[in-house]
């Protein structure tokens, strides 16, 4: 009887790592024209759905619900800021804490928005369901490498 041979460990194509990095950089590449009439890049409007979700947040609060370091964090949303959609302040309450909070046009750019879901489930050829289903896969490979992270 024939067997199959197992596939190669370390063969490129059998990489989760590969798969998962090119997935990203395609898809992002596929947000670019999207985007383009908010004058959003893809991190600027991961920002923007924070924000329209939560604000007014501090750079501290939008820096742990984007996982991103608050250094990485504030020339994006001082981009933001000079598009117009965004103001910082500092906090009443103190100080020492800045404040993101939405401009009207900010708020109005979220009803532009609203159509970008539809379009890059036209553009990447997949349904709600498989979007769900995809989703909860990266969730689990995201919890599961954080576990690994010390």
């Amino acid at each position: 009887m024939n067997e199959i041979p197992p596939a190669d460990p370390l063969a490129l194509e059998n990489q989760v790592c590969f798969a998962l990095s090119l997935a990203s950089r395609s898809v992002i590449a596929a947000y670019r024209p999207v985007l383009e009439p908010l004058g959003l890049t893809h991190p600027q409007y991961l920002v923007m759905l924070t924000l329209w979700e939560h604000e007014p947040l501090s750079i501290k609060e939008l820096s742990a619900l984007l996982h991103l370091d608050p250094g990485t964090l504030s020339p994006l949303v001082k981009r933001i800021e000079t598009l117009g959609y965004v103001q910082r302040s500092r906090s009443t309450a103190d100080e020492r804490i800045l404040q993101i909070s939405l401009t009207e046009e900010g708020r109005a750019a979220r009803e532009l928005a609203m159509k970008i879901p539809q379009e890059m489930m036209r553009r990447l050829d997949m349904n709600v369901e498989e979007l769900t289903a995809l989703h909860r896969a990266m969730n689990k490979v995201i919890t599961a490498a954080l576990k690994t992270v010390p």
